[in-house]
């Protein structure tokens, strides 16, 4: 695949403005050469995120989340590297070069910019033909009846495709693009006689784009019943995935880093009403089956979800489905009681309606406390077999609500409404699975990366080893002796060792050249090069923290061999650690 040369990401790096780009998701404050805040990663009541503005470098001491910028923009933004790189250089200006790229990798990379900027005409054409041809005149006098304006309009890019049959087509070959590149990008098809013609015809088009504003396919409205459905979309290809895009959600990401919270709709005109109302943290999933890919797109920029779908069954489940696919991810999500057979969009073009819609979205309730409104709004209380159903549904749920106050609100009401004692209810509640244990249907499970806001609390020893390693690096000279002596069996996990092998070669620059598919070994050195500015550095606190951790090897070898039942080797071991102690008190005795 394509690699970036060193002095493209260097550059990249140098140019960017951490603080400006972290500061979008949390507020920092100055702390002498740092910044620090809420960690955007995990919540937090007491600020344990780190920023160096210099080392453009971030650190959170409660989650052990840790990279440079480039780091935060692929968890942030959901992106990997290489989309990091680009998006950070498109932003600050950097001119990107590539090296030692295959032909093939190469060619499918060129590939990929030929589609993306076919589509781009297309859009092009799209948006232009809907304001300037007198055939689009109604579908703009539809779009007027809708209330939505020509700003909003525009500045979504939203177009018109002709009736004729060919003028995509034949436009496209024209500019250079090929039947193939056409078709890969669900532009044309071919019919029965095996001719080609263009997909959308007499259509309303939405670009639909992804979080860097690059077309990615087409959603297009019929103008006529007879053209058969509704809404069509692009044929998924090597761009276009419907499972991994929300609409509008290049116009929102600003507002929904702004205010940690996305609004989540159903449709096209949904999204467009919300965003002329100026409710900008607005997105559609185009459709009600939210994915798992759609979860992972927020989870990395959102504290809260707020689901408005459609207030009809297939809404319902959508919202169901969503509890199941945010899985163990930091994110709130709620839900917004819409009123049956009104869309936001509907809403927008009544008196008052932007107002009661934000009323709804700051009303919304959490999804375990709507799932249970769900279930006893259809049982049948005066059966038996009905609560016991009902039970059978209610019970994971409020078990994954853990010990909370919310939880047991919901468990007075469920026993209220199902004519139970709440002791009974509870006894139901201890026996239930936790929904997340149930089996899931994922089709595409590595899609969605953990977050690094996995709750990270370190043992003692731990915290000494990251000391010692971070005195190391503030101490470079004493740090390569000590370093000699320091061993993978002085240390309690794979990354810190690897953590140890890479400062035996790179103390100097412990940041520069770091293997980025490593995440856990970025995140720990990041955390030490900060740790090591602030971190009281000397021989001698260099010296005792390796005794202790010596002396905890050596505790490691009288236990395996206790195990082994090898009692001269547990003999010999003892008499060893005796020494280190000795040397550990006397050690703390200079430093007294």
């Amino acid at each position: 695949m394509a690699q970036f040369s060193h002095e493209t990401i260097e550059r990249v790096r140098q140019a960017a403005d951490i603080v400006e780009i972290v500061s979008a998701h949390t507020d920092l404050r100055r702390q002498g050469a740092r910044m620090v805040g809420l960690c955007p990663f995990h919540e937090e009541r007491t600020p344990s995120f780190s920023v160096d503005p210099a080392a453009k470098l971030y650190h959170c001491f409660g989650c052990q989340a840790g990279g440079d910028v480039i780091r935060f923009v692929q968890e942030k933004d959901g992106v990997d590297f290489p989309e990091a790189i680009e998006l950070l250089a498109e932003r600050y200006g950097v001119e990107v070069r590539r090296e030692r790229e295959d032909p093939k990798a190469e060619a499918a990379r060129k590939r990929r910019e030929r589609l993306r900027e076919l589509l781009q005409r297309t859009a092009a054409f799209y948006a232009t033909y809907l304001w300037e041809s007198d055939e689009a005149a109604k579908a703009r006098a539809y779009l007027a009846e809708r209330g939505l304006g020509e700003e909003v309009l525009r500045g979504f890019a939203v177009g018109y495709a002709p009736s004729a049959w060919d003028q995509v087509l034949t436009r496209g070959q024209r500019a250079g693009f090929t039947v193939d590149e056409l078709r890969a990008v669900g532009l044309v098809q071919r019919g029965r006689g095996g001719g080609v013609y263009d997909r959308f015809r007499e259509r309303i088009i939405f670009p639909v784009r992804d979080a860097r504003g690059r077309v990615l396919g087409f959603g297009a409205r019929a103008m006529r019943s007879e053209q058969g459905a509704k809404y069509v979309n692009s044929a998924e290809g090597e761009l276009y995935r419907k499972s991994e895009t929300l609409y509008g959600i290049d116009r929102a990401r600003g507002a929904i880093a702004r205010g940690g919270r996305a609004v989540v709709v159903e449709g096209y005109t949904d999204v467009l009403a919300l965003h002329q109302a100026e409710i900008e943290e607005s997105v559609g999933v185009m459709g009600t089956a939210i994915t798992v890919e759609q979860v992972a797109m927020l989870s990395g920029q959102v504290e809260e979800v707020v689901l408005a779908l459609d207030a009809d069954q297939s809404g319902q489940e959508a919202m169901l489905r969503a509890q199941r696919v945010a899985g163990d991810r930091k994110m709130r999500l709620r839900v917004a009681a819409m009123p049956a057979g009104e869309d936001p969009a509907q809403m927008m073009g009544e008196d008052g309606g932007a107002q009661r819609f934000r009323a709804l979205v700051d009303e919304a309730v959490d999804l375990p406390v709507f799932q249970i409104g769900l279930v006893l709004e259809v049982t049948d209380r005066s059966s038996p077999s009905e609560r016991d159903r009902a039970m059978n549904d209610i019970a994971p749920v409020l078990k994954g609500m853990g010990e909370t106050a919310s939880r047991d609100e919901q468990v007075r009401r469920v026993a209220e409404r199902l004519d139970m004692e709440p002791a009974m209810v509870m006894g139901r509640v201890a026996s239930a699975p936790l929904r997340g244990d149930e089996k899931t249907s994922d089709p595409n499970p590595a899609s969605a990366r953990a977050s690094p806001a996995a709750s990270a609390v370190l043992t003692p020893r731990e915290m000494r080893e990251r000391a010692l390693m971070a005195m190391c690096i503030a101490e470079p000279k004493a740090g390569r002796e000590l370093l000699v002596r320091l061993t993978p069996e002085h240390l309690s996990s794979p990354v810190a060792a690897r953590a140890l092998e890479w400062l035996e070669g790179n103390l100097d620059e412990p940041l520069a050249g770091l293997p980025r598919e490593d995440d856990e070994l970025v995140s720990l050195m990041t955390e030490l090069v900060i740790a090591a500015e602030r971190e009281p550095a000397s021989k001698r606190a260099m010296e005792l923290n390796f005794l202790q951790l010596e002396q905890r090897r050596i505790e490691d070898q009288i236990a395996e061999a206790g195990e082994k039942g090898d009692d001269a080797a547990r003999a010999e071991l003892s008499r060893e650690r005796a020494g280190v102690e000795k040397r550990i008190r006397g050690a703390e005795r200079v430093g007294g």
